[in-house]
């Protein structure tokens, strides 16, 4: 089995042998420039698109045999995990490569914004046009890119090994709605350091003036000190009522 590579280089359709016969197998869109006469006969490639699905055309020495459509159906828990986050006052967008009118139909589902047909280079420049806090949520190989450059990348336990190594964070139960949870904790967790950093230097610096006005010793400025790091250290430990609903 070879590939057939587009002008960009990119992979765009399977090419075999098949029992002496030349077998061409991609999306319409890709395969176009070999069927320009024979797609405008084919009837219903549009209406599975629009319902979601996705179109593989099968061809044989320049004659269409016929199509397969294949359809990626969201998560379970999609579309709590996305309303979850909009009400946590979050955008969301769907970044796909796919074509528009299958991705159209998954976002409707979801009721989620949608950029289609998109490369790997096309998914940076839209994570740098979305903002420098924006946090990438992938599992493939062409996310990976993506996911490097966002301000947080996010990669689902079950995607690929570049995925994962690219990314700055894993949802381990490979679950949407953990995505939530994670920037729950991430939240709790910057605000318990910024409590713990008033506690420090407000009993700090408490006690270093009333040590130089002569009203504690020295002795007691270091048990200050002392009792300052248990009790930021039990503060912290806070944070561990987050560890079974959330994802590292």
């Amino acid at each position: 089995m070879q590939l057939v590579q587009g002008p960009l280089g990119l992979v765009v359709a399977d090419e075999a042998v098949v029992t002496g016969k030349h077998v061409l197998v991609g999306s319409p869109r890709h395969l176009g420039n070999y069927l320009a006469s024979l797609l405008e006969a084919v009837s219903g490639i549009g209406e599975l698109e629009s319902a979601g699905k996705t179109v593989v055309l099968v061809v044989a020495d320049g004659i269409l045999l016929g199509f397969i459509a294949l359809r990626d159906e969201p998560r379970a828990d999609a579309a709590a995990g996305i309303a979850e986050l909009r009400n946590m006052g979050l955008r969301t967008v769907i970044l796909s490569g796919d074509n528009a009118r299958t991705v159209k139909a998954i976002g409707d589902t979801l009721k989620v914004e949608v950029r289609a047909e998109l490369l790997p280079a096309d998914k940076l420049r839209e994570i740098a046009g979305l903002g420098p806090l924006t946090a990438m949520v992938g599992d493939g190989i062409n996310d990976s890119p993506a996911l490097a450059a966002a301000a947080v990348g996010i990669a689902i336990r079950s995607g690929t090994d570049v995925a994962l190594e690219a990314a700055d964070a894993a949802l381990l139960n490979n679950r949407v709605g953990d995505v939530a949870s994670l920037i729950r904790l991430a939240r709790a967790t910057l605000a318990n350091i910024h409590q713990n950093i008033g506690i420090a230097l407000s009993l700090k610096g408490l006690f270093l003036v009333t040590t130089i006005v002569g009203v504690t010793g020295l002795w007691i400025a270091v048990l200050a000190d002392t009792g300052a790091t248990v009790i930021v250290t039990l503060n912290a430990l806070r944070l561990l009522r987050y560890g079974r609903s959330s994802s590292r």
